[in-house]
């Protein structure tokens, strides 16, 4: 069963190891990213932040799709952490059991707004959340678990 989705640019960290996937109850975290698949360094990186008792699949956007289609991640609580809302939004249009995405860290680039702490979109992110909620999927923008939701609507 799928726990949480999360938008977040750092991946795994401090943050989403320990605090969200402990507040989710997960028990398998799958990092969704046709980058770090392919960087041994990253990957490694990632690897060392797993927390204890918790498993760790690194699969690409379109291998993770197949997976959670499959049925094969069924048996977990699933914590899945995206890099950025382009890849949030190809697994949830291609996986109908996605209801909902937490959007957490967004970095700043050139051409970006910022929505709230942490959270900068481009015009055409933005335009991917508005997609999303006209397809009755909730989307909330919230850093921390303990922080109160912020409805995407509210800011964007």
């Amino acid at each position: 069963m799928i726990q949480l989705m999360r938008v977040d640019h750092r991946l795994l960290h401090g943050q989403t190891a320990f605090t969200w996937s402990k507040a989710v109850g997960a028990d398998c975290i799958l990092i969704a990213n046709d980058s770090v698949i392919n960087d041994p360094i990253r990957k490694t990186a990632i690897q060392l932040s797993r927390p204890s008792g918790i498993k760790l699949v690194i699969k690409s956007v379109d291998d993770s799709i197949q997976s959670i289609n499959s049925g094969v991640t069924d048996k977990y609580r699933l914590f899945i952490i995206v890099q950025n809302i382009a890849d949030a939004k190809k697994i949830i249009d291609s996986c109908d059991r996605i209801r909902s995405l937490n959007i957490g860290g967004v970095t700043k680039r050139d051409g970006t707004t910022r929505l709230m702490h942490a959270v900068y979109c481009t015009d055409e992110e933005i335009q991917m959340i508005r997609d999303l909620l006209g397809r009755g999927i909730e989307v909330e923008l919230r850093q921390v678990s303990s922080d109160a939701k912020v409805p995407a609507q509210k800011v964007i």
